[in-house]
């Protein structure tokens, strides 16, 4: 009798602490990067992991992209996700840049990048399975410190998925942040989709 109450009450709490992660009512504490915060200074040292095969990450010696390559320069629309194969994720965060990708490009600008906290693996194997390489770039942030230097990361554990991050979005020039959305949850798709940074171009 004991045991079966124990095994409910544990099961409760966990149910309850998913129930929390995934509505927000555990609230995140606000990024540190703002409207007009350099987000190369703001993660100073840290390397991102283009989306690739296992024999494209040998053949070049499992080589990393610096942030100023990917910014400096550059007109860059970014939104990160929780991981890769996830449901809002492949279903409706992904899709909303892949079906704007002209209209974004009408504006100016240089590239869609999609990050997560994930492997460049998996990353490329995720991109290929959507069909969206032609359309945006896959990066892997494989230990979460791009996210965590942002303080975008968030502990998924209670799903299973253990680090991961925030869903956000950005619109950066030359490295400066333009624009920044964060979601109030994961499960969220309310601010981070392409039609809203479409806006704030």
């Amino acid at each position: 009798m004991a045991s079966t109450i124990l095994k409910r009450a544990t099961s409760s709490a966990m149910k309850s602490r998913l129930e929390s992660l995934l509505t927000g009512a555990s609230r995140r504490s606000y990024a540190s990067i703002a409207a007009g915060t350099d987000i190369v200074n703001a993660a100073p040292g840290v390397c991102l992991q283009k989306a690739r095969s296992w024999d494209e990450g040998v053949s070049s010696n499992f080589s990393t992209t610096p942030l100023k390559d990917i910014f400096t320069g550059k007109k860059v629309v970014i939104f990160g996700l929780p991981g890769a194969y996830t449901g809002v994720c492949s279903l409706q965060h992904v899709p909303s840049y892949k079906k704007n990708i002209d209209k974004f490009k009408a504006k100016g600008i240089d590239s869609i990048i999609c990050v997560a906290v994930n492997d460049p693996y998996a990353m490329n194997a995720w991109a290929d399975n959507l069909q969206a390489k032609d359309a945006i770039e896959f990066y892997g942030d494989f230990d979460g410190s791009f996210h965590k230097s942002l303080e975008l990361g968030k502990d998924l554990s209670a799903a299973l998925l253990g680090p991961r991050s925030e869903r956000w979005s950005a619109y950066v020039v030359d490295g400066k942040v333009k624009a920044l959305n964060v979601e109030e949850a994961p499960s969220d798709f309310k601010v981070s989709g392409a039609e809203v940074i479409l806006e704030q171009i």
